[in-house]
């Protein structure tokens, strides 16, 4: 069974159990993301962000056109994601521990303050 995707919320208000925010101002949002294997994320959506992974852990991501992306992070990988809207499962043996970085606002407007 595919899951699915209506009017897409924000991470904070679907999951706060999981998403604590840790700093925001104008031009970012800044996440504490923490979840234990199986544990699986209601439908949400990131504006562009970058992640900081704080754990090795593996995980799914169900996206609205049906596809799903397998991905594993080491301790201290950092990755760039664009918009997007999933659903997330923790698949591996080990905790989601990831500090993300959502972007708020252009660059150039948040450079010049």
């Amino acid at each position: 069974m595919l899951p699915v995707f209506a009017c897409a919320q924000d991470a904070v208000q679907t999951d706060g159990e999981k998403y604590k925010v840790i700093f925001e101002n104008e031009c970012v949002r800044v996440l504490d993301y923490k979840d234990k294997p199986g544990e699986v994320t209601h439908q949400h959506k990131h504006p562009a962000f970058v992640l900081y992974s704080l754990s090795s852990f593996k995980r799914s991501i169900a996206l609205p056109d049906g596809k799903t992306l397998q991905r594993q992070f080491k301790e201290g990988d950092v990755m760039w994601s664009n918009s997007q809207t999933h659903i997330g499962t923790n698949n591996g043996e080990t905790p989601t521990h990831v500090i993300l970085v959502e972007m708020k606002s252009e660059i150039g407007v948040c450079a010049s303050k």
